[in-house]
């Protein structure tokens, strides 16, 4: 064995081969290219002694629906983190405490080892993880705390424009982006918040043909490309094209050509918000992307981003003893989230779901200044204020519709939420 390094200049305690292979998995992973997670399965496989190969496909399978064993990879690398360095021991013990819900040492680790990128990746909330904080400030400030001993890198760079976006500083968000782009043009980082940047100020005609134009150009071997085609029908969905929605999901967003459990999360919501969006017609069925999901990601998701996903899938199907069971789950974790916000999500959805969407309604409004702890985007997570929308619709409270309606417009121009403004005002008219 010899102590090879990483991207980063980070020693690894395993062989040439096995190092190679990890390095490039690392890569990948940053990147969002295809066969990450492969490749990291083959570091442990040319060494089963390397503790950070194991830990990192444990990290992998609780974030990403990677199929690992994880309590085996979590026991080999406890079992073979002695032999390894310090920054190491850190590592496996900071993803251990992270599964487990109990991410101080993850935060502890970064402020010592701020260049392990596997971890100030899975510490930010995006495209790839659910993040380890509540507080977005948080988040971001990990990022830019840990972004000086990067200097001028292509993913760092990336990275630093998907918190710009979220802090909707646009314009420095799409400089960084381009920046990151233009020295490596397949980076999926950049590439999201650029397409976040593009979707937040209504920039729908060109964010979209930008979008069309990386996912089959320089964007093409993307591991998550189901995510930015997802990216590409909320354009279409916002200027009410919805013929197109439904040709980019027969080409690239079936259920089926989704990875780990992305058929949830973008297939999943992209269904549910073409179903809501007004004159749609014959929307396909939720049904492949819940047998797909799998009862136990459903009823017991890992983190409350998949908790939200999954409860409106459930509502979806109309399974109203589901979003129950999703409900009883989460009030009795262990994480904060999970139990304060997961939980009467999925209550209120079952509400809905039952026909009682009066009640579904407030109970949505009570939420809505929480719902920012689920993880995700502010573009994710307005499935649930879509929800609510709904609901107001169906109990008849058109006026208060209307003002959320005004809300989303006010953020940005979107036809689909003129249309749907429209609906709820003709409505109230029609309404006796």
């Amino acid at each position: 064995m010899g102590c090879c390094r990483d991207a980063y200049g980070y020693p690894l305690t395993t062989s040439q081969a096995a190092a190679e292979a990890y390095a490039d998995g690392v890569r990948d992973l940053l990147r969002l290219r295809a066969g990450a997670a492969s490749r990291i399965a083959a570091s442990v496989a040319l060494d089963p002694t390397f503790a950070l190969g194991h830990a990192t496909l444990a990290l992998l399978a609780h974030e990403m629906c990677v199929q690992a064993d994880i309590p085996a990879r979590l026991a080999d690398a406890r079992l073979h983190a002695g032999r390894a360095t310090e920054r190491e021991r850190s590592h496996v013990h900071a993803v251990e405490r992270h599964l487990q819900g109990d991410h101080g040492p993850l935060l502890a680790h970064l402020a010592s080892y701020p260049r392990d990128a596997v971890l100030l990746s899975v510490a930010m909330p995006t495209i790839a993880f659910a993040g380890v904080t509540d507080l977005p400030e948080q988040a971001w400030s990990i990022v830019e705390t840990a972004a000086p001993a990067y200097g001028d890198d292509p993913w760092i760079n990336g990275l630093m424009a998907f918190v710009r976006q979220e802090q909707r500083r646009f314009d420095e968000a799409m400089d960084l982006s381009c920046r990151s782009l233009a020295a490596e043009p397949s980076g999926g980082h950049a590439a999201h918040a650029r397409a976040h940047a593009h979707y937040e100020t209504g920039d729908h005609v060109a964010g979209l043909a930008w979008m069309d134009a990386w996912v089959l150009g320089d964007g093409a071997e993307t591991d998550s490309l189901t995510h930015f085609s997802w990216h590409a029908a909320l354009h279409e969905l916002s200027l009410g094209d919805t013929n197109a929605v439904r040709r980019r999901y027969d080409e690239q967003l079936q259920p089926r050509h989704a990875v780990g459990c992305r058929a949830l999360v973008d297939t999943g919501s992209l269904l549910f918000r073409w179903a809501l969006t007004p004159g749609c017609a014959d929307v396909p069925s939720m049904h492949e992307v819940v047998a797909l999901t799998g009862r136990s990601v459903l009823e017991n998701p890992a983190t409350a981003f998949l908790g939200m996903h999954a409860a409106v899938a459930l509502l979806a199907v109309e399974d109203t003893a589901g979003l129950q069971e999703l409900a009883r789950w989460c009030a009795r974790h262990d994480g904060a989230t999970h139990r304060e916000v997961v939980a009467p999500l999925a209550g209120a959805l079952a509400l809905l779901s039952a026909g009682r969407c009066d009640e579904g309604a407030d109970r949505l409004a009570a939420l809505t200044p929480h719902v920012w702890r689920l993880g995700g985007s502010d573009a994710q997570r307005e499935i649930v204020e879509e929800a609510r929308i709904a609901a107001l619709l169906r109990a008849g409270r058109y006026d208060e519709a209307r003002v959320v309606l005004d809300a989303r417009l006010d953020r940005r121009p979107a036809a689909r939420d003129e249309a749907w403004r429209a609906e709820a005002q003709a409505a109230r008219i029609l309404s006796p």
